[in-house]
């Protein structure tokens, strides 16, 4: 099969979910399904707005951005649900769970949405086959639909994930780009939104052919440096690789592993999260962050594949923490089925120096004893600056000493914390 791939390119796949948050929506609730439905921040005020939207509504006309009334004098049978964003980032870590079987390449760019480089996956299969199996089995196990884009760089793979919707996949060569993408309005082209493609058409380009063949002084003097970039991707040319740590700002870390064996015991089960939970808590301490949200991952046997997450009251980073939170979210949506894979993932992070702890009843204490020390610490850095006194596992780190945390599938690059809408996406 690696004859199949190319000998020094790479391959790379953009998955893009289907109007995510209806079709998450339509997962939990299947009686949602076939039905015109939008997600809306103010479902009780005319003038709420449109977040996203499925696409038997998008029939009528209804799309991101428009207010209630409009959309209602659009389609008088519109359900709109408000929000439901802990749903959205459980089916979102399920999802790049799933990415992660096929590749460790994997950078998300959105709540919906990332990159993945097959190119060292030939084992798996031919690309399209690899395209084909991930978009079947994020349908299978959670209930989601996405388009696939495959092509040899970022740029062309996002540019072929738009031109199939709901559940298309689109193979965008280089040596196709004079034919499919230059003649496309240069609105259409990724990273291009209303303002820049106004200053386009103000200088007579209004093609991504026109943008591919256009001189350069013009294009800088109105774009700056943006504009030599934009006129390589309209040529088909992004140097930019799958980065799963291109993002230092990250909001979440986990571990996964794969049981050697189906397993149903209750205890084994706990006690394999035990393991996972420590792994975490390494990684929470080593980056020096705490994580206000716990999220678990169930394979079955058949494969299907469950995500529940829960928010904490306070944040958390020791292992007895992760693990007590884990275990009842594990033991609350268990059905005593025998599973595959196990996964513990901590969300929202926060680093250590700006987290607010709600000190309560049972905590109080324990923080009131530690409280001179802290104080002492705190005039230290003050005085010296912050990194005068570090944790003993930050340093290792820097001196490269730290154990390696093995192999398990990692989760620390997410936009789960903001979740931008589908339109902010489009108009980057």
């Amino acid at each position: 099969m690696k004859e199949m791939y190319p000998k020094k390119g790479r391959v790379i796949l953009h998955v893009d979910m289907n109007s995510f948050y209806a079709s998450v929506e339509m997962a939990y609730d299947p009686s949602l399904k076939g039905k015109p439905l939008a997600i809306a921040g103010n479902v009780e005020e005319r003038r709420g707005i449109i977040v996203t939207c499925s696409y038997e509504a998008r029939k009528f006309g209804v799309k991101t951005t428009m207010t209630l009334w409009e959309a209602r004098k659009l389609c008088p049978q519109l359900i709109v649900k408000k929000p439901n964003f802990e749903r959205y980032r459980a089916a979102s870590i399920g999802m790049f769970e799933i990415l992660r079987q096929f590749s460790d390449l994997v950078e998300p760019v959105s709540i919906d949405e990332g990159y993945m480089d097959i190119t060292e996956s030939h084992e798996l299969g031919e690309p399209l086959l690899i395209a084909e199996t991930i978009q079947n089995r994020i349908y299978e196990q959670l209930d989601l639909p996405c388009s696939i884009g495959i092509a040899p760089n970022k740029f062309l793979a996002k540019m072929a994930s738009d031109m199939k919707k709901p559940m298309g996949i689109t193979i965008l060569r280089k040596r196709d780009v004079p034919k499919i993408l230059w003649p496309l309005p240069v609105g259409e082209m990724y990273g291009i939104g209303k303002k820049t493609a106004e200053k386009l058409a103000a200088i007579g380009i209004h093609t991504i052919g026109d943008l591919a063949a256009a001189d350069l002084i013009p294009l800088k003097k109105h774009l700056g440096i943006n504009g030599a970039r934009l006129k390589e991707r309209a040529n088909g040319e992004d140097r930019r690789p799958v980065d799963p740590e291109s993002v230092s700002d990250f909001k979440s870390v986990g571990n996964s592993t794969t049981l050697p064996k189906d397993v149903a015991n209750q205890q084994a089960l706990l006690h394999v999260l035990e393991g996972l939970s420590e792994k975490v808590a390494i990684r929470l301490k080593r980056k020096q962050v705490v994580a206000a949200n716990i999220a678990v991952t169930i394979r079955y046997k058949d494969r299907k594949t469950i995500t529940r997450s829960r928010k904490l009251d306070n944040p958390i980073s020791r292992k007895e923490e992760i693990h007590s939170a884990a275990g009842q979210l594990f033991l609350k949506h268990w059905n005593g089925d025998p599973v595959r894979l196990l996964g513990v993932t901590g969300t929202d992070l926060q680093e250590k120096g700006q987290a607010i702890k709600q000190l309560d009843l049972f905590s109080f204490e324990e923080d009131a004893k530690k409280e001179p020390l802290l104080q002492t610490v705190e005039k230290l850095r003050e005085k010296y600056g912050k990194h005068i006194i570090e944790h003993a596992g930050s340093l290792a780190d820097k001196d490269g000493q730290n154990p390696k945390i093995g192999t398990d599938t990692s989760f620390n690059k997410d936009f789960l914390h903001t979740f931008p809408s589908e339109q902010d996406k489009k108009n980057e």
